[in-house]
């Protein structure tokens, strides 16, 4: 098995490890990530539950990788991961001794891919055939966190990488309503990175509708944890919230010609 990339698959698993060394801190996320090695002799970038957005940005990143690995896109695999409250007992940094200590538990980890670089837009390794693949899956999870200013795209061994989808299904901070904010549609898809190389947006729609239906989505989100989905101020059950996710997403696709539409015009506006 390569544990850099899963390709799509049915009944899907995820892996749990633990976390047996903190490396080093990611400062250039918001959020404060952090490389870390597991029991499996791997290194991953950890998403600690105890950051600003806590577990929903989880949610989000979990859904939005396996939904992108779903779509034949690249994604690092996706681990949960165990941490135990020693690290946090040992750590000098106020602010990180804080992150550790309220992310004891239960996380989520990215398998780190070693000597990858940030995607710059000036050098072309984005096909116009997946890169309409990603605006119209940044279009399916209302993904505001791709563009010129934040790519939240690696290349690594000359292939596109998708990470960090955490800013993803902002819906669920709030569940107000949500039913109608699957049936909108996402103007934020004009700032996206790589729109302008997005030149098969009906083509790329074509095959998701092949690769992704609603057995695709209930088994992606099956994978989220109940302790991800419990939430003191919530009123929902986590079966409730994992019902909900499935209907977001496929009264998404099921509204993709309207998506694919509102990028295209977005596209033609801005090339």
């Amino acid at each position: 098995m390569n544990l850099y990339y899963l390709a799509p698959m049915k009944n899907r698993e995820i892996r749990t490890v633990n976390v047996i060394r903190y490396v080093t801190p990611l400062r250039e996320g918001g959020s404060l990530p952090a490389i870390v090695d597991a029991d499996d002799e791997f290194s991953y970038v950890l998403k600690f539950r105890g950051a600003g957005q806590g577990k929903k940005a989880l949610i989000a990143e979990l859904i939005g990788g396996e939904l992108a690995r779903s779509m034949g896109l690249k994604v690092p695999e996706l681990v949960l991961m165990n941490l135990d409250d020693s690290f946090s007992k040992t750590e000098p940094d106020e602010e990180i001794q804080d992150l550790l200590k309220f992310s004891v538990g239960l996380n989520l980890g990215l398998h780190y891919l070693s000597g990858a670089i940030t995607y710059d837009p000036l050098v072309d390794i984005a096909d116009s055939f997946t890169a309409s693949k990603i605006v119209l899956l940044d279009s399916i999870i209302t993904n505001i966190d791709r563009t010129h200013k934040n790519t939240n795209l690696l290349s690594w061994r000359k292939e596109l990488w998708l990470i960090d989808h955490g800013a993803s299904l902002y819906f669920h901070h709030s569940w107000n309503n949500w039913e109608e904010k699957a049936n909108k549609t996402f103007p934020a898809i004009k700032d996206h990175v790589l729109l302008s190389k997005a030149s098969q947006l009906e083509e790329a729609a074509a095959n998701i509708k092949e690769d992704v239906n609603l057995t695709t989505l209930e088994d992606i989100v099956s994978l989220i944890p109940d302790d991800f989905l419990l939430e003191e101020s919530d009123s929902f059950s986590p079966e409730e919230k994992r019902k909900a996710y499935v209907q977001f997403l496929i009264t998404k696709l099921s509204n993709l010609d309207l998506l694919t539409k509102e990028a295209s015009d977005a596209r033609k506006t801005s090339v």
